[in-house]
């Protein structure tokens, strides 16, 4: 029996055998912690981090779900400065749901298309 962690990693590696970022088109890649959030704008091709975001940063008291928005929002605009325009989603395994989904639905309503 697997358990969750290595659920995630074999969902994880499947995926980025199909998904991986250009210099055109960067990966957005999320990764969820119990307490944080943090995002990332990588160019595969070159190995850099292009933009990044993370809920360390950010002063607030406010409910994960809104965290992961504002980190969203941050990551969009860091692109923005960098010069990113479209991404490709990289979901790093997580389930589509909660978190993951606030912070790509505000990356999008920051800019990013993808």
């Amino acid at each position: 029996m697997l358990t969750k962690v290595e659920k995630r990693l074999r969902i994880k590696t499947r995926v980025r055998g199909k998904i991986s970022g250009t210099t055109a088109c960067p990966r957005l890649s999320v990764f969820r912690s119990n307490k944080q959030i943090y995002a990332q704008v990588i160019d595969d091709t070159t190995g850099k981090t292009l933009a990044s975001a993370s809920s360390l940063k950010l002063e607030d008291k406010l409910p994960k779900k809104e965290l992961a928005a504002k980190v969203g929002e941050l990551v969009a605009q860091s692109a923005k400065e960098a010069g990113v325009e479209k991404v490709v989603f990289d979901r790093n395994g997580y389930l589509y749901h909660g978190r993951i989904k606030e912070l790509a639905e505000a990356a999008r309503k920051g800019g990013l298309k993808f």
